[in-house]
Formats: C-alpha cells, sequence, structure tokens
C-alpha cells in the first residue's frame, strides 16, 4: 500500500514540474515580463545588478489571487 501511495505522490510532483516549466516557457514569450517600470538594472563596469521589484510584486499578487480561488473553503 506505501508503494502506491508513493507513485501517486511521485506522479503528481512530476505532473507540477511539468506544468512549472510549461509556465516559464511561455513566460520568456512575453516581452514586457520583467521590464516593467520600477524594475531595477544597474549596470557597472563589466556586473549588473537586478531587482524585478515590480514583476516581483504583480506575480504575488497574480498568485495570491490564484491561490485563493483555488484553497477557498
Amino acid at each position: 500500500m506505501a508503494l502506491d501511495s508513493l507513485g501517486k505522490l511521485l506522479i503528481i510532483i512530476g505532473v507540477i514540474i511539468v506544468m512549472i516549466g510549461a509556465f516559464l516557457m511561455l513566460l520568456a514569450k512575453v516581452p514586457w515580463f520583467g521590464k516593467l517600470p520600477g524594475d531595477l538594472a544597474i549596470n557597472r563596469n563589466g556586473w549588473t545588478i537586478y531587482v524585478p521589484i515590480t514583476t516581483m510584486i504583480l506575480v504575488s499578487i497574480v498568485l495570491t489571487i490564484f491561490l485563493n480561488v483555488i484553497f477557498r473553503k
């Protein structure tokens, strides 16, 4: 019985990983994602610091709404 549960868990984890990978591949096609106003990019002599403040706020809002819809009781 334990192997049956483990098998189901591994399948679920695999599906989640595939969904995250597909999402990231689609996200790479969006030209404005990561280049929003408020995202900081500092370029100096041979090094770059990138701080995507606005992008992460947007991702946080979208994930909060999505997870609230899914896990609402």
